[in-house]
């Protein structure tokens, strides 16, 4: 059965208000099943697991759920699922405890390519317990991590590798299979951000080998919630324990402070409307995922193809990178108009767009020397003809 995609769109009741959204980099809109079921779970739920009320036990039932949910997702073991407010929450909390990985006469690779929520705690934990940063470029004409310097990147000193599957702001996909092969070889661990990824593709945490995965929620239209999921459950207690509970086991040594569990209720109704995205998927929900991601993707990709086409028409644009193997998002500069002034005419014609992302990847590749750059995203809702509104509005500056 072919992908509906107003099927879709009427799941989602905001987008009755008019507003064209090429604004999915910075989260897609929360369907309307989402929103009902945080509200119906904080109703319903308490503030804690403990005590033998009903509302306890609820809560604690939600907790299993967003776990077995999250494992679903990524192919990966519900022991291994840590939640938590973000993914950066969720880094930053591995970062502190990785003490054993990041000290003096180590070695850390993060990546340009990755958003600053994979980067900034790695070099945080780098300062604080000595360990040596390396950084895995951007090459500057296509945008993508070229495989090459993983070879010379990873040495015998590597502990570990943070980089993320996709950039959110340049689109490119990293190829991850070799350079976790040769990170497990001197004896590292590799953790992927995969936040910018999981809205358009099937995750594995099994197949790429990565060990520890991180996503956020909002990417997909979920809750604001991160969750990290380890390939191998027992690699947790290799890590220092972050949590303020010192009887902690499992992925609550990982987890700082209490769960919302509203929110948690939510993230487990937003992996379900991915894994409905395609009505005729059936099985498992990891089936269902199987199949509605891939019907979703295919989809997406025929109007990525359209965007691209259209963008390339316009005698003032300029894309920015050219991967061969993407996900739905990309960067463009607007000759001789700044990139805020862009997004304003697009906001004036009712169209949300993103101004000068924060990201290195952009400074590396000159968007601030034109300018600054402009970033849009497809979501699951996503059509032609917002496509050609979105033209049809920049073509009006020049």
């Amino acid at each position: 059965m072919p992908y509906d995609v107003a099927r879709v769109r009427g799941l989602h009741p905001s987008l009755g208000d008019g507003w064209v959204h090429f604004d999915a980099p910075a989260g897609m809109l929360i369907p309307d099943s989402v929103a009902t079921t945080v509200s119906t779970a904080f109703r319903r739920s308490a503030a804690s697991t403990a005590g033998a009320h009903p509302s306890a036990r609820r809560s604690a039932a939600v907790l299993d759920a967003a776990r077995a949910a999250v494992a679903d997702l990524v192919n990966g073991d519900p022991g291994g699922v840590v939640l938590g407010a973000d993914r950066a929450v969720l880094l930053s909390s591995l970062a502190e405890a990785s003490s054993s990985r990041a000290g003096l006469g180590y070695e850390v690779i993060v990546s340009r390519l990755d958003d600053e929520a994979n980067i900034a705690p790695w070099l945080r934990a780098a300062h604080r317990y000595g360990a040596k940063v390396k950084w895995a470029e951007v090459d500057i004409e296509t945008g993508e991590l070229p495989t090459w310097q993983w070879e010379s990147l990873i040495s015998k000193s590597t502990r570990l590798v943070a980089v993320t599957s996709a950039s959110g702001t340049l689109g490119a996909v990293t190829d991850l299979r070799a350079m976790t092969k040769l990170v497990h070889d001197v004896g590292g661990l590799v953790v992927v951000d995969h936040s910018a990824a999981a809205p358009y593709r099937l995750i594995d945490i099994k197949e790429t080998e990565a060990d520890v995965v991180a996503v956020n929620a909002v990417g997909w239209g979920g809750p604001p919630v991160g969750a990290m999921v380890f390939r191998e459950p027992a690699l947790m207690n290799t890590f220092a324990s972050v949590s303020t509970n010192p009887y902690a086991t499992g992925p609550a040594r990982l987890e700082i402070g209490g769960h919302q569990f509203g929110l948690l209720a939510g993230l487990v109704a937003s992996i379900e409307y991915l894994a409905s995205l395609d009505e005729s998927a059936r099985g498992t929900r990891r089936e269902r995922l199987s199949v509605s991601m891939h019907s979703a993707s295919a989809y997406l990709n025929r109007i990525f193809d359209y965007l691209m086409v259209s963008l390339r028409s316009l005698p003032l644009a300029i894309l920015i990178g050219r991967p061969e193997a993407r996900i739905p998002v990309l960067s463009f500069a607007f000759q001789d108009v700044p990139a805020d002034r862009v997004v304003q005419r697009l906001a004036d014609n009712g169209i949300l767009a993103i101004a000068n992302a924060n990201s290195r990847a952009l400074d590396v590749l000159g968007a601030n020397d034109v300018g600054g750059a402009v970033t849009i995203g497809l979501a699951h809702y996503s059509t032609t003809a917002e496509v050609d509104q979105l033209v049809r509005a920049l073509a009006s500056l020049g």
